[in-house]
């Protein structure tokens, strides 16, 4: 019998059945930053094809291409900026969605001798599968594969087209070498600064070794 007059049966059963809905509820919130991210990344390739498409119909123009273009990819590049950044938040927030099932799924192992088999640790998905990685695989590499670092990378390559185009016409197109350096720099540069900025939200992310 607990403190308040409830018999602890019913207390449990009661924790129980609030432990599998926050289950249920985490599963989806999980699945949930999935669908968001491919709907985002989705919807920022769609904006691009479709953004090339018409600036190949108008580069038979060249006072209009510019214009065009001067107008489009820099609104392109807004757009992966704020994809990238929200890409970024829901990898977060799926990671500590799985840390908190895979809490869940610790005290399901606790419950009986079976329980301990059926809810294993090895037979999870991370965190609680703790097999190290191959050596080529660490968490630098890992930060290169995901979905934010792909936007990132092609949206990168937009900067630079910009970048080599805008400088390109300052020459009147006598200097393209030059502007090709030009850009290229500038997706390094944009590349290393995303990176960074990635790594620096995962590691706050992180819960404390």
């Amino acid at each position: 019998m607990a403190v308040d007059g409830t018999p602890s049966s019913e207390r449990q059963a009661a924790f129980m059945s609030a432990l599998v809905t926050e289950h249920i509820v985490l599963q989806t919130a999980a699945s949930a930053t999935v669908t968001e991210a491919a709907s985002r990344t989705s919807l920022y390739v769609f904006s691009l094809s479709s953004s090339l498409v018409a600036l190949g119909f108008v580069s038979q123009f060249p006072q209009i291409f510019r214009l065009f273009a001067a107008a489009i990819l820099p609104a392109l590049f807004v757009l992966g900026v704020f994809t990238t950044v929200r890409l970024v938040d829901t990898g977060i927030e799926n990671q500590q969605f799985l840390r908190r099932i895979a809490r869940i799924r610790g005290y399901y192992r606790t419950l009986t001798p079976d329980a301990a088999v059926y809810f294993s640790s090895e037979s999870g998905r991370w965190p609680e599968a703790h097999a190290a990685p191959p050596v080529w695989y660490g968490t630098r590499i890992a930060l290169l594969t995901t979905a934010a670092t792909m936007i990132a990378f092609i949206n990168g390559i937009v900067a630079g087209a910009s970048v080599t185009l805008f400088v390109n016409s300052l020459f009147s197109g006598h200097h393209l070498g030059v502007a090709v350096i030009v850009g290229f720099a500038a997706v390094v540069g944009l590349m290393a600064v995303f990176l960074a900025y990635q790594q620096r939200r995962y590691r706050a992310a992180s819960p404390p070794a």
